[in-house]
């Protein structure tokens, strides 16, 4: 409903390229990459966590 309520376009200028688009598209374009960007750094976050624990476990636990 958003989209259909934000139809009027917009230039958008990235990285060299000039973009039209209705505003409500572009929007949701903009959450699904905020979402992609905050999933991928979680992701490498939770990897440096597991990694730095199972180096802890392997020296407490070397005899």
């Amino acid at each position: 409903m958003f989209i259909l309520q934000n139809l009027d376009s917009t230039t958008l200028e990235l990285f060299g390229w000039d973009l039209t688009m209705p505003l409500g598209v572009a929007l949701l374009f903009a959450a699904i990459a905020g979402a992609v960007v905050i999933a991928i750094a979680g992701g490498v976050r939770i990897l440096q966590l597991r990694h730095a624990a199972n180096r802890q476990r392997s020296l407490t636990t070397d005899p």
